[in-house]
């Protein structure tokens, strides 16, 4: 998958919780994230408008943020739960990266079939 599918996946599936996303789906609409985050920081910079783009850049991509993460925990035959982890002060966040880092189940598995088959 690349940076444009990603992204235009993830809008699509707005705040579809059901499903598996692949390793490259997460990280590309991650860069997608960080790049909004770099662009609405420095228009908010040239402008002097206090942070208010980029709070509406992140309030608009939270929820396919959340939705990304959790299937993709989906694919790694996890519940969606499992994304409160990150809430565990440093430990958390690094045990999710790490999961989201990892290969997916081969296979289907009880969230729905290989997205790489």
């Amino acid at each position: 998958m690349d940076f444009q599918t990603s992204v235009k996946t993830c809008f699509n599936k707005y705040a579809d919780f059901t499903g598996r996303a692949r390793r490259s789906e997460l990280w590309w609409f991650a860069l997608f994230a960080f790049i909004l985050g770099l662009v609405t920081t420095a228009l908010d910079a040239m402008l002097g408008t206090f942070g208010i783009l980029n709070a509406i850049g992140s309030l608009a991509i939270l929820l396919p943020s959340i939705a990304v993460g959790v299937r993709r925990l989906h694919d790694r035959d996890m519940v969606g739960w499992w994304y409160l982890i990150a809430f565990i002060p440093a430990v958390g966040a690094i045990a999710l990266i790490i999961i989201f880092c990892l290969k997916g189940t081969e296979g289907p598995n009880r969230f729905g079939a290989d997205p790489l088959a």
